[in-house]
């Protein structure tokens, strides 16, 4: 679950969405735990939900910007150096 939480977070980290740019979470419907690992990064702070009328949005935090670019490297070894 963790290399999910690493995916989800990369994908946001390479489409810029920290602090008030988010994304809509229809757009991560293929991972199969979503709704349990939004929660655990949420508590972590790590994610920022945002509740729209119609959608839920979600950003990653700026304040842990270090701690979640170091997670998503640990996860994924790969892309080492590629998140900016």
């Amino acid at each position: 679950m963790d290399l999910e939480k690493a995916q989800i977070m990369f994908k946001l980290a390479r489409k810029n969405n920290w602090g008030n740019k988010y994304d809509r979470t229809e757009h991560f419907k293929r991972f199969s735990n979503l709704d349990r690992i939004l929660k655990e990064l949420s508590n972590k702070g790590w994610l920022i939900i945002h509740k729209k009328s119609k959608f839920l949005g979600i950003s990653l935090n700026n304040t842990y910007k270090k701690e979640i670019i170091e997670f998503i490297e640990k996860q994924m070894p790969y892309l080492k150096g590629a998140i900016v």
